[in-house]
């Protein structure tokens, strides 16, 4: 009857266990080595002394009062003792494990050293690339820019804009220049400031922001939730204005690329609505145009065009 079983595995030798056998192996050809050299050593010790006494070879033969043989012995004994050194020293020290340790040692430096210039380049070419996309971004918009959101207002020297939802002043030039600069465009403003208006200006879009559901409007009148939406919604138009009121005027400062002023020379007690200051190292004046008090107009006024720097 032929019996089955498991075949007989070999025994598995690991990589350290092989190491180690090898360095043993190495070892002992190093002693074996050593062996050898010590007991030439011996034999050629005991032949130079027998070869001068016995012998008298090189008796009379002296080197600076020294007998020749004596020479040939420290030389003997310095290759000894060199190999010696060589097999329990160097070897112990400085064998194989060491010159492995001192090539891992430059290998990581290298390595260190190209990771370094790797991220430097990397740093240099990602920062050249910013650049140069921002810097084609920048042209992009300058060249294609399909809109120039523009602010709208007349505001006091104290920057008053209104009162009780109303204006301060009526200006007839004022009136008739916000008409022929808004007409044919959107036109963006707050709820409270659309109700101020009789009814919606002609030949304008109107863009109502506000954060009342359901807000009724004539048909026509476009009604979002944000300044960011009204802007989106007035996108195809190449000159939107911002007409007020003065927390859109707030919110949207900082968003528009041009201001059309109507500075009116006084000051207004009461006045509850106003316009934000103008940073002049944001904003540079390139127009004005200034109009004296008339029978019409019961106080002096400039109009100013800023864009921005």
């Amino acid at each position: 009857m032929i019996m089955f079983g498991k075949k007989k595995q070999k025994p598995q030798i690991d990589k350290e266990q092989l190491e180690l056998i090898q360095n043993a192996q190495k070892r002992i050809k190093q002693k074996k080595r050593l062996y050898a050299h010590f007991v030439v050593f011996l034999i050629g010790a005991v032949f130079l002394i027998v070869a001068n006494t016995v012998l008298g070879i090189g008796k009379d033969t002296t080197f600076f009062g020294i007998d020749w043989f004596v020479y040939a012995i420290l030389i003997w004994l310095f290759l000894f003792i060199y190999h010696l050194f060589n097999v329990f020293v160097t070897q112990k020290f400085m064998g194989t494990a060491w010159e492995q340790q001192q090539l891992d040692k430059l290998v990581a430096k290298q390595q260190e050293r190209i990771e370094q210039l790797k991220q430097g380049f990397l740093k240099e070419e990602t920062h050249m690339a910013k650049t140069q996309a921002y810097n084609e971004v920048q042209k992009l918009k300058k060249s294609n820019k399909a809109s120039q959101l523009t602010i709208i207002v007349a505001a006091g020297e104290d920057n008053a804009i209104g009162k009780d939802n109303d204006l301060i002043w009526h200006l007839s030039n004022d009136l008739k220049r916000f008409k022929s600069l808004t007409s044919g465009h959107h036109i963006i403003m707050g709820r409270k400031t659309f109700e101020s208006f009789p009814k919606p200006l002609p030949n304008r879009t109107h863009i109502v922001i506000t954060r009342q559901n359901n807000y009724k409007v004539p048909d026509g009148v476009i009604v979002v939730n944000s300044l960011e939406d009204a802007i989106d919604a007035a996108k195809s138009d190449t000159q939107p204005f911002i007409i007020g009121g003065g927390e859109i005027y707030k919110q949207s400062i900082n968003l528009v690329d041009k201001i059309e002023l109507t500075r009116v020379h006084d000051t207004f007690e009461g006045a509850d609505t106003f316009f934000p200051e103008i940073d002049t190292t944001t904003w540079k004046e390139i127009d004005r145009e200034r109009h004296e008090k008339d029978e019409k107009h019961n106080h002096a006024f400039s109009f100013i065009t800023y864009v921005r720097q």
